[in-house]
């Protein structure tokens, strides 16, 4: 768990990432409050405070006296938000470390491509080729 994060945060990021992976399928059942509170050993309230999040972004609803389910469209909307997120989180500080280096955007995109090409290739950690 991430200590920087309340904790019901993370539980809402926790069953987003499980919808962006397909582990909870549009329409399907998602977690209790209660499987949620035992499973992470944490207060029933804060994991209902984490669904209700997710409740209020149309992300998941409830069926009276069933449980909540993952809603129509919710893989899209946490990828979509995440997208959004993207360029102020990671674009935009990288874009203004690399005008501080004097590197111009296609010193960027070289670089970004270098990388993408290394860690592409980049052999799988603990596997048995030579190093």
């Amino acid at each position: 768990m991430d200590e920087s994060k309340p904790l019901f945060v993370q539980i809402a990021e926790q069953v987003e990432d499980a919808l962006v992976d397909g582990s909870f399928p549009e329409d399907g059942k998602a977690p209790s409050t209660n499987e949620l509170a035992s499973f992470h050993r944490i207060n029933p309230a804060t994991a209902a405070k984490g669904i209700n999040l997710l409740v209020d972004k149309g992300i998941l609803y409830k069926r009276r006296g069933i449980g909540m389910f993952v809603a129509p469209g919710a893989r899209e909307l946490v990828l979509a938000e995440r997208r959004a997120a993207f360029a102020d989180r990671y674009v935009r500080p990288l874009i203004t470390e690399a005008r501080t280096l004097g590197l111009g955007p296609d010193d960027v995109i070289s670089l970004i491509h270098t990388a993408a090409y290394d860690t592409a290739h980049k052999p799988a950690p603990h596997s048995n080729q030579p190093g």
